[in-house]
């Protein structure tokens, strides 16, 4: 059969749909091209863009992964897929501390999607087989040692490429730096750096490898390497005399002093903002609240000529410490966070802020059984949704509050607009999803024919996306 046959150009879908059935063959290079026409029917489409991600991700071509996932973030900075694609590629690059990130960011968005709790599993599994944890790693249990790091891995053909006296002087250098100045710098990561750098005193490790042939040495000194490029990059950016006279300066109450320039302000918030998700990511939930918290001061006390985007900075970091709140478990606290950036977005006319404070709201009553107050919270929500995507899985949450309130009718009712949304979009996954529950509210309604054709319906959607987890609920 010639390559013409599998490239279809009667519509978008058409091609999406034919590149999504070549890639499930495993014939990626021919999806691509599927993929590639349709953006030229469709340029900018999100969706076919995330294909087009995972096609290249699974032709190893990480970058071109990456930066379709990041086209598609710029669409849609919300976009679940997009922040899920964008975390895969980077675990797979060996960026698993930024993966993390974003696998976190993902759970924050979409917590009922148990893939980015997964990602989370294995983003921290491998962080801890990267870079060993102090607490947890026997030095003594030396040919045991595994570590699985493709990042190591590169690292490792990079420190070969170097001298050892080069190398040598390097630690010399680092030792000479200030440990008081390190830490302002490198913040939380000074006390990974602080950990392998007492493993290189340890010589019998050093000398030891691992079980894929890499020495140990060349693991550590690669982890210190990136560790210092990271604390070189900041220091660059705001040198550590800038960091402490701004200290004083806000000790004294000095903020508004005319030598702070606004792209100083700028990049001090940039980091600390950064620092706070990190946290949030690392499961350090108190410490990025009380980040954000004291960040949250400070922007208050700058001028809008300092800061000009002061009124959506505020409302975003309420809504990050909401979200630590959350994750600690203080649900009266992180619904007034949230509360209180929904407060200041329409004090402040900024309709994106008011559609996510709306959100994360809804989720705080969900998580706390109060699906009345969610529903009334999702709804209002409504109207501000951006794209068929997003009313697809906020109709499917107003939908399973209703269903736990028993009112099956409503909940099939929402089901139906959750599963058209789905469809305008061409997204199977929530079609698949919307199905679901449009079956379980017509079980509730005695509706046994049609619940299970719905469930047949589901369970070829469970198909396509994948899903056994899927398939094996439905079947049962």
């Amino acid at each position: 059969m010639a390559d013409d046959d599998f490239l279809p150009v009667v519509s978008f879908g058409n091609l999406m749909s034919e590149g999504t059935t070549l890639s499930r063959r495993g014939q990626h290079d021919k999806a691509l091209g599927c993929f590639n026409d349709a953006l030229k029917l469709r340029a900018g489409d999100k969706h076919c863009l995330i294909t087009r991600s995972k096609c290249f991700l699974k032709l190893g071509d990480t970058e071109n992964s990456l930066k379709d996932a990041e086209a598609s973030l710029q669409i849609d900075n919300e976009f679940s897929e997009g922040l899920y694609q964008k975390a895969e590629t980077l675990y797979a690059m060996g960026d698993f501390e930024f993966a993390l990130v974003f696998y976190h960011r993902g759970r924050r968005l979409r917590p009922d999607l148990h893939k980015f709790q997964l990602g989370i599993n294995k983003a921290e599994e491998a962080i801890i087989n990267c870079i060993g944890s102090p607490t947890s790693v026997k030095l003594e249990s030396k040919k045991e040692l595994c570590f699985v790091s493709r990042q190591a891995e590169r690292k490792k053909d990079n420190q070969k490429q170097q001298n050892k006296p080069k190398d040598q002087k390097d630690q010399k250098q680092t030792k000479k730096q200030s440990p008081k100045t390190e830490q302002e710098l490198l913040g939380q990561l000074y006390a990974d750096k602080a950990y392998l750098e007492k493993l290189l005193k340890d010589e019998d490790l050093m000398q030891s490898s691992t079980r894929q042939g890499v020495k140990v040495m060349d693991l550590v000194l690669g982890g210190i390497s990136y560790l210092n490029q990271r604390r070189d990059f900041w220091q660059q950016q705001k040198p550590m005399y800038a960091r402490v006279q701004e200290r004083k300066a806000l000790r004294l109450g000095h903020v508004r002093d005319k030598k702070q320039k606004p792209s100083d302000i700028a990049r001090s918030i940039a980091k600390n903002m950064e620092d706070i998700e990190l946290l949030l990511a690392r499961g350090s939930a108190e410490q990025s609240c009380r980040k954000a918290e004291r960040l949250l001061k400070m922007v208050q006390a700058w001028s809008e000529d300092e800061v000009p985007n002061k009124n959506e900075l505020i409302g975003n970091l309420y809504s990050c410490i909401g979200n630590a709140q959350l994750a600690m478990g203080q649900m009266e606290a992180a619904l007034h966070s949230h509360e209180m950036d929904l407060e200041w977005a329409r004090e402040n006319t900024l309709p994106d802020a008011v559609s996510r404070a709306l959100d994360n709201i809804g989720h705080v009553y969900a998580r706390i059984g109060k699906f009345q107050q969610a529903i009334n919270s999702w709804e209002e929500k409504i109207p501000l949704a951006q794209s068929s995507l997003e009313k697809a899985w906020l109709f499917h949450e107003i939908g399973r509050c209703y269903l736990e309130l028993d009112e099956a009718e409503v909940a099939q009712d929402y089901g139906q607009k959750s599963l058209e949304s789905a469809d305008e979009e061409g997204d199977v996954e929530w079609q698949l999803h919307a199905t679901v529950l449009v079956a379980q509210a017509q079980v509730k309604l005695k509706d046994y024919r049609s619940a299970i054709l719905n469930f047949e319906r589901a369970l070829e959607k469970a198909k396509l996306v994948p899903s056994e987890a899927a398939q094996n609920g439905i079947i049962a």
